[in-house]
């Protein structure tokens, strides 16, 4: 059994299911994952619900008695700790903390009868089983109303999603400090790639600010806003998925959006900056062949 804890919004608990599920699958074992994260306050976060559940996943929520076999230090209540030590010696769960933002290859080093702790942001952690996390994916409800016509009108044209977040990297000082708030600038390059590249492009915008970007993107060419799916933000995923090509902030968000479209064909535009002044080395955190702006 190998166990993945979930943070963040639906962009990183697909990476952290992602790693997880591949290494389930190296180890021909099940994945389990641990919602106490989610389901608890976190101070300096967005608070977050579990979303994975709209999707076709394949794991199930780890229970108590496997969370307290985790070897992570002595638990607080005697609970605990008695539970905790009828488990470990039941399945001597380990706890494996990512240590570096680029891909760590102890990663795939490892046994069965794993916890992991990380954001695990790179497909690095996955490549190897992308066909199933692409399948796995996929919406487990079908599109309707006007979903399924964007769908439609996506497919009829040389479709281009371009994303902006905005939200929580305006809003909150605190994760300001670390996430850069890419510049109308970077779409405008972004959009004059595609232009260069591409015949009659049509660009679907998708952003958790849609009031600030109608009011200040302006685009040379064909554009669809997308803003009727809050709180179905797997609905904006597969409408970005079916894009041909993709500009994309510094999200995992819109990562996803891109990297779940499979063409070998496609133009993906990746800003250069992804975070502040941080440490973190980014160097696998996008795909070779992406374009970085």
């Amino acid at each position: 059994m190998i166990i993945v804890k979930l943070m963040g919004g639906l962009g990183n608990q697909m990476f952290q299911y992602a790693a997880g599920r591949s290494l389930a699958l190296r180890r021909g074992t099940s994945l389990k994952l641990d919602l106490s994260f989610l389901e608890g306050y976190q101070a300096n976060h967005t608070r977050r619900s579990f979303e994975l559940e709209r999707l076709d996943i394949r794991a199930e929520k780890a229970t108590p008695g496997e969370l307290a076999a985790v070897e992570r230090g002595e638990p607080s209540s005697l609970f605990q700790r008695t539970l905790g030590a009828f488990f470990k010696r039941r399945a001597g769960m380990k706890l494996f903390l990512e240590k570096q933002f680029n891909v760590n290859p102890e990663f795939f080093e490892l046994p069965d009868q794993v916890y992991l702790e990380g954001f695990w942001q790179s497909e690095g952690y996955f490549k190897d089983y992308g066909d199933i996390i692409r399948r796995e994916f996929t919406p487990s409800t079908a599109p309707v109303g006007k979903n399924l016509e964007l769908m439609d009108e996506i497919r009829s044209v040389n479709a281009v999603s371009l994303h902006i977040r905005r939200g929580d990297y305006v809003t909150d000082p605190a994760i300001r400090a670390a996430h850069h708030v890419c510049e109308l600038d970077y779409y405008q390059k972004g959009a004059e790639v595609m232009a260069s590249s591409l015949q009659a492009p049509h660009f679907f915008v998708f952003s958790d600010d849609s009031d600030w970007v109608a009011a200040n993107l302006k685009l040379q060419h064909p554009t669809t806003f997308v803003s009727h799916n809050q709180g179905r933000g797997y609905e904006d995923l597969r409408l970005m998925s079916l894009c041909r090509h993709h500009i994309i902030a510094n999200s995992s968000f819109s990562w996803w959006g891109a990297w779940l479209n499979p063409s070998p064909d496609k133009i993906v535009c990746a800003p250069g900056r992804w975070f502040n002044e941080m440490p973190a080395n980014t160097c696998d955190l996008i795909p070779q062949g992406w374009r970085k702006i």
